[in-house]
């Protein structure tokens, strides 16, 4: 199904972007699910997909991660069904991301759809990254408050909460209706009826997990082998005293690193591109040869690209799932990060080029597209 978001961009990002929280109501007119609660629940019952019950009775909060063997245990009340990615393993969902690409692909996350019973939710909480939450099927109430300091707490060692809060936003959504919460921002939602909720978030790597991503690249790559000098060294008067200058010598080593631009690119490029959850990688059995890649797209085959899958621009080069591919055929790499279904057209001439038809069958034996119907 193809969706069509009632926005108008440019207004949006001037207006709320990361500055306030807003509904949308209907941004998405005539709403229709992607996927059912039976399919949800069946998701959460395979090893590679991440999901969570968590539930809130007599006071206290429980949360148990899948794969789920069964729900019959539960009750009619109080309890949540949340899985991570669904755009990952099931192609109808994933085309809910798509009408957020104004917003750039390395920023986009995935989607996280929930499955919330009468009184179902995971409590007031605030979340470092932004977010749209979209109402399926059913009606639930929605609490945002201002971005304030607030003190986290967990109820449960797998739950972050913070204390009540008073309400900028208080609203029943019904389907089609959209949140968006940029981070810092505490909220809670509560189903009034079974439904379904789709949240679309989006990345936002702290300081924190850069620098240690990028000391992984220095290791692997053996960069910084080069140690601190001090031909001049300084007297002074107390000999365990460490120089203004002297800290700033070991800060430079350690910008210097940083401060090559092909090694920081080629490390962002493969770090961002790189999917924080598992993919739905099925490689082709048997591969595909070069030229039956050429004959099915000269034939109107198309290529579609596997949901989540991670392609990527920076500079020249295309980043796909923290591998870097080069090809002098521009044109083409940039189609393939930027066209999600993909004909013979999409690569033009490129497809006459015995080197850049290996690449694309090497793509395709991954199993990063594969040819299906749009």
């Amino acid at each position: 199904m193809d969706y069509q978001l009632d926005l108008n961009w440019p207004d949006f990002v001037q207006r709320y972007w990361q500055k306030r929280p807003v509904v949308l109501k209907r941004g998405f007119k005539n709403f229709v699910d992607p996927i059912t609660p039976d399919e949800l629940a069946g998701l959460a019952m395979e090893n590679e997909v991440d999901s969570r019950l968590v539930s809130h009775q007599a006071g206290k909060w429980q949360v148990s991660h899948g794969p789920f063997e069964s729900f019959d245990h539960l009750g009619e009340n109080n309890w949540s069904l949340l899985v991570q990615a669904v755009d990952h393993w099931h192609e109808p969902s994933a085309a809910l991301m798509r009408p957020f690409r104004f917003l750039p692909d390395w920023r986009i996350d995935d989607l996280m759809i929930s499955f919330s019973v009468p009184g179902g939710g995971v409590g007031p909480h605030l979340d470092q990254y932004d977010v749209f939450i979209i109402q399926g099927t059913g009606r639930r109430r929605w609490r945002v408050g201002d971005k304030i300091p607030m003190k986290q707490h967990c109820p449960h060692p797998d739950l972050l909460q913070v204390a009540p809060f008073d309400a900028i936003i208080d609203e029943e959504m019904e389907p089609g209706d959209i949140l968006y919460i940029p981070p810092g921002f505490p909220h809670e939602g509560y189903s009034l009826e079974n439904a379904i909720n789709y949240s679309v978030g989006f990345r936002a790597p702290s300081g924190r997990e850069l620098i240690s991503g990028f000391a992984d690249y220095v290791l692997a790559h053996e960069l910084g082998s080069y140690r601190y000098s001090d031909p001049e060294v300084v007297s002074r008067e107390n000999p365990a005293d460490i120089l203004p200058q002297e800290l700033a010598g070991i800060r430079d080593i350690m910008l210097d690193v940083i401060n090559k631009p092909e090694h920081f690119e080629q490390w962002f490029g493969e770090f961002i591109s790189q999917s924080r959850h598992e993919l739905d990688i099925a490689p082709p059995e048997p591969p595909y040869q070069p030229d039956e890649i050429y004959d099915a797209l000269q034939q109107g085959d198309r290529l579609t690209r596997l949901g989540g899958l991670r392609v990527l621009c920076l500079g020249d080069a295309v980043f796909v799932n923290g591998e870097r591919i080069e090809s002098p055929h521009r044109a083409a790499l940039h189609a393939l990060a930027n066209t999600l279904y993909l004909g013979q057209e999409a690569f033009d001439t490129a497809l006459d080029d015995p080197a850049f038809l290996a690449q694309l069958a090497a793509l395709v034996n991954s199993g990063y597209w594969y040819f299906g119907e749009e």
